[in-house]
């Protein structure tokens, strides 16, 4: 993979203080506006980027580039990833994939006629805790409730509380806790039990934009709550209950640290996968993968999960009244 990056923010700096352990990474290019022009030369300096760009058509133009990773604000991944698709590249996306369900389908078209490599970084997904959950499923019986609680006070909500409105609060960007951290335990639980019968989100709403909320979804046989707060903190947790045991683990659902799996009346077994410390690891590794063997039925897989996610998110905003991003503009 040669990557190209667009964006100067956290999630970009993550990225960057472990891709180079990917030796089949080869980093060449990043890209972001004049304003980050002095964070951009001392990442050059320090990781060995090639190139640096504050115009994103010329970076789409280096041909050294064949896949552009977008770590940008929400509002902006639809726009940035078509250019890029269109340009030829391979597009993995930062989550949430889009603003609303029918950004991803023209998206999803372009990368499928043209037989490219469209994948949304969402960390839990490849996560090896994770995907060993899955097996453990089949052990708790039937199951009967599914929580999932992902509460983290923002740096930028005392800010959002004063007046300045920042991305991750910013309805014309598509911020709020819905899109920014309730999306992890959407993922996680679509990612284990598929498309839910009925959706319903109860936001708690400050300056038009939802802070935190609870997300009811509802499989028929069992329940499932999520909650996302940016205004608040908790311990965070996931918990699966069956008739036959429950999986608890104790970390929120971007991470998947170790869990324990407790069948009834018995000692938990606690089971630990990870053999890397960054979440963000996994996923690169098998993006990497993905595109070194073309392996579009791969990329089918986790487009098809994407779009489970994108119609969750939709009703979860209907059932709200959260209107926001592009959507704002289409009433």
């Amino acid at each position: 993979m040669k990557l190209g990056i667009v964006g100067a923010g956290m999630i970009v700096g993550d990225l960057l203080s472990f891709i180079q352990e990917i030796p089949t990474i080869l980093l060449k290019t990043i890209c972001s506006r004049p304003s980050h022009e002095e964070k951009l030369l001392a990442w050059q300096h320090r990781y060995g980027i090639s190139q640096i760009y504050s115009d994103y058509s010329k970076m789409l133009r280096n041909n050294e580039v064949d896949t552009v990773y977008i770590g940008l604000p929400n509002h902006l991944h639809y726009s940035y990833a078509k250019e890029a698709l269109l340009s030829g590249k391979h597009v993995i996306c930062e989550k949430p994939f889009t603003s609303n369900v029918h950004e991803f389908l023209e998206l999803k078209e372009i990368a499928q006629q043209r037989k490219l490599v469209l994948v949304e970084a969402i960390t839990n997904q490849y996560l090896k805790n994770y995907l060993s959950i899955k097996e453990y499923l089949p052990k708790l019986g039937e199951i009967k409730i599914v929580e999932c609680n992902y509460s983290q006070y923002s740096s930028r909500y005392e800010a959002f509380k004063a007046g300045v409105i920042q991305p991750a609060f910013n309805p014309e960007m598509s911020g709020g806790a819905l899109m920014d951290i309730n999306l992890y335990n959407i993922h996680f639980v679509v990612g284990l039990f598929g498309s839910p019968k009925k959706v319903e989100y109860l936001a708690n709403m400050e300056r038009g934009i939802d802070t935190s909320g609870i997300l009811l979804l509802d499989y028929g046989d069992f329940k499932c709550v999520c909650i996302g707060s940016k205004d608040s903190t908790a311990p965070n947790a996931v918990n699966i209950q069956g008739n036959k045991g429950y999986v608890h683990m104790a970390s929120s659902a971007n991470i998947c640290d170790y869990f324990e799996y407790t069948p009834n009346k018995e000692t938990p077994i606690q089971v630990d996968l990870k053999d890397h410390s960054h979440r963000m690891y996994d996923e690169f590794v098998e993006f990497e993968r993905i595109i070194r063997e073309n392996d579009l039925e791969k990329v089918s897989d986790m487009l098809e999960h994407s779009e489970k996610v994108m119609n969750v998110i939709e009703k979860a905003k209907q059932s709200a009244n959260l209107v926001f991003g592009p959507d704002k503009h289409n009433l």
